[in-house]
């Protein structure tokens, strides 16, 4: 009787002290950042520029220009004539190439 009796003392306990404002998830508002067409090129690139060598990817290009010509022509046509020359590109000479389509990419500032 008196285990009993304790072990149901012990779980009222442990029910109390779940309640109350602490226990409660308080919801929370996490903003998504959109991942562009522009952004995930300049990205890939960024990492060639880095050193990163070409890998299996190369055979998503044709798919990341057309997204990006839906947004904008001009840039997807300096994408694919850049990433068609980044893949006869060898050795170092890659991570150049890369930073030369990042900065024809790049928005032309004006003044």
């Amino acid at each position: 009787m008196n285990r009993t009796l304790l072990l149901a003392a012990a779980g009222g306990c442990m029910l109390v002290a779940g309640c109350g404002e602490e226990g409660r998830i308080k919801p929370e508002t996490i903003e998504v950042k959109e991942d562009t067409p522009l952004k995930r090129a300049t990205t890939l690139l960024q990492s060639y520029a880095k050193g990163q060598a070409l890998g299996s990817e190369v055979e998503s290009f044709p798919s990341l220009v057309g997204d990006l010509r839906a947004t904008d022509a001009q840039r997807a046509d300096v994408l694919e004539k850049g990433l068609e020359e980044l893949k006869k590109t060898k050795g170092p000479a890659t991570a150049a190439k890369a930073k030369e389509i990042l900065a024809r990419l790049a928005p032309k500032q004006t003044g």
